[in-house]
C-alpha cells in the first residue's frame, strides 16, 4: 500500500511539473496596463500553439523588473540588451529570438521649449530608468562621447519609470531632453505631448530586444515556444510593432557587453 501511495505521489508531481504555468516576463517600457494589452494575446496564442500555459507578467518599473530577473523568476523574458547580458551573467538566461530590425535611441526635446542644444549646461535631462538600455545607455553614452557633456551632469539626471513618462515630462516642461526610442514614441497615445516633441538625436544601432530562456526550462518547452513566435500572426507581429524574428544566440550581443564595460557598468 505505501509502494502504491508513493508511484501515485510520484505521477502527481510529474503531472503538475508537465503542466506547470510558464512564466513570460515583460520589460515594462510602457505602463502595465499598455502591456497587458498587447502582450495578453501574445500568451493566449503561445498558450494556444504550444499546449502549455504561458503566463504574462511584468513589473510596476523597470528597476522591479530587473530584480526579479535577475534572481531568475522568469521562464522566459522579452529584455534590453543590457538586461540581457547581465542575466546571462547571473542566471544563465540564454537569447533565441530577437526582432530583424535593430535598435537605437532617440533624444527628444519639445518643439518650442527655451534648450536648444543638447550639450547646453542647464539643460535637464530626464531617462525611463538607469539600466533602459537604448533610452538610457545608449543615449547617455552618445551625449558624452558626441556632444562632449559632463558625465557628473548626467549623474543628476532624473529617471521617471517608463519612456511614456519621459514623453510626457518632456513636453510639459519638467524636463528639457529625454531618452525614448522611436517605437515607444510612436505608440504614445497621448497625442498632443506626441505633438510637442521633436526628436534631435538618433544613437547608433546595436542588437534588438531579445527573448531569452532559463536554462533550467525544458528544451522541448523552448523549441515549442520558438517556433510559435516565429510563426507568431502579423497581426500580433504588428502590435509589437515588429516586422519579423530571428533566431539568434548569445555571441550576439557582445557588442552590448563591450558599451557596458565602457560605460563602467559592467566588470571585464
Amino acid at each position: 500500500m505505501r509502494y502504491f501511495s508513493f508511484l501515485l505521489a510520484l505521477v502527481l508531481l510529474t503531472s503538475a511539473t508537465l503542466n506547470a504555468d510558464i512564466i513570460m516576463g515583460i520589460v515594462p517600457q510602457q505602463s502595465p496596463l499598455k502591456l497587458q494589452k498587447v502582450w495578453q494575446p501574445i500568451a493566449s496564442y503561445l498558450s494556444e500553439k504550444t499546449g502549455e500555459k504561458v503566463i504574462f507578467k511584468t513589473e510596476m518599473s523597470i528597476s522591479k523588473f530587473e530584480n526579479v530577473l535577475y534572481n531568475g523568476r522568469y521562464d522566459f523574458a522579452y529584455m534590453n540588451p543590457y538586461h540581457y547580458v547581465v542575466a546571462h551573467k547571473k542566471q544563465g538566461y540564454l537569447a533565441k529570438l530577437r526582432a530583424t530590425k535593430d535598435i537605437k535611441g532617440i533624444l527628444v526635446m519639445h518643439k518650442d521649449g527655451t534648450i536648444k542644444t543638447l550639450d547646453d549646461k542647464q539643460a535637464r535631462y530626464l531617462f525611463p530608468s538607469p539600466n533602459a538600455f537604448a533610452a538610457t545607455l545608449l543615449t547617455k553614452y552618445e551625449l558624452i562621447e558626441n556632444f562632449k557633456v559632463d558625465p557628473k551632469v548626467l549623474k543628476k539626471a532624473r529617471y521617471v519609470n517608463s519612456h511614456d513618462s519621459v514623453y510626457k515630462a518632456v513636453s510639459r516642461g519638467i524636463g528639457d531632453i529625454g531618452g525614448g526610442i522611436e517605437r515607444t514614441l510612436n505608440n504614445l497615445s497621448d497625442m498632443q505631448s506626441k505633438e510637442n516633441l521633436i526628436i534631435v538625436h538618433t544613437t547608433k544601432a546595436y542588437p534588438s530586444h531579445p527573448f531569452a530562456f532559463k536554462p533550467s526550462l525544458d528544451k522541448q518547452v523552448v523549441q515549442k515556444i520558438i517556433e510559435a513566435l516565429l510563426q507568431m500572426p502579423e497581426s500580433l507581429q504588428k502590435s509589437l510593432s515588429i516586422k519579423g524574428l530571428k533566431k539568434v544566440d548569445n555571441s550576439e550581443y557582445r557588442s552590448v557587453k563591450n558599451l557596458a564595460i565602457k560605460l563602467q557598468i559592467m566588470p571585464r
